[in-house]
């Protein structure tokens, strides 16, 4: 990454931004938002904005310097960094709510993702905390379930730009066999399936 040290500078109307060359691209900024930051040299009187200013271009520059996520304005597209897994999962729900899905099926998503957000460490989404959680599940058939819900955001996570797969190595789990009872009045079973669709009945 080649980041110069940004300058501060002052429009007509007053106003103070910081720009700075981010691999030989040209960058402005009017406030600290991008960055996680609450200075904004334009909320102080005029006199106090450039010295505001250059506590903004230091505070971008060690941010970026130290590794962290610069987005475009107003998209999620990543200029500079890597988002943690937690980052990766958020936007990955969020592609699905903006999707053409459920309320039911979204509703899901919401609830998987805030639990998956609850069992990371340091926003690392590791195989060994899903396992713990599906383990939970006694049913074959809702491990499963759950399972393949889970994949549905990780790999969206992925595809958005996670460097790895934490449900790579965790398989199905084969469902028990249930022994069905016979009918007990075979002929209402039949009456009952005619009157449906004759066709089944036949």
């Amino acid at each position: 990454m080649k980041l110069k040290y940004p300058k501060v500078h002052t429009d007509q109307k007053q106003q103070v931004y910081i720009s700075f060359y981010l691999n030989e691209k040209r960058y402005r900024l009017f406030n600290g938002k991008r960055i996680g930051s609450d200075t904004n040299p334009n909320t102080y009187p005029i006199h106090q904005r450039i010295e505001m200013g250059n506590v903004l271009a230091a505070e971008v520059y060690n941010y970026l310097n130290s590794g962290g996520v610069l987005k475009s304005f107003r998209t999620d597209k990543i200029i500079v960094g890597q988002l943690s897994d937690k980052d990766y999962l958020s936007l990955a729900l969020e592609t699905k709510i903006n999707g053409s899905y459920s309320s039911k099926y979204k509703d899901m998503l919401k609830s998987l993702h805030t639990i998956l957000i609850d069992i990371m460490e340091c926003d690392k989404l590791s195989s060994e905390h899903i396992k713990t959680y599906l383990n939970k599940y006694h049913s074959g058939t809702s491990y499963n379930t759950i399972r393949r819900h889970l994949n549905v955001l990780v790999n969206e996570a992925i595809s958005l730009g996670m460097s790895h797969n934490p449900m790579e190595k965790i398989k199905s789990r084969k469902s028990n066999a249930k022994l069905h009872k016979p009918f007990k009045d075979i002929s209402l079973i039949l009456d009952e399936a005619k009157s449906f669709n004759e066709n089944l009945y036949l």
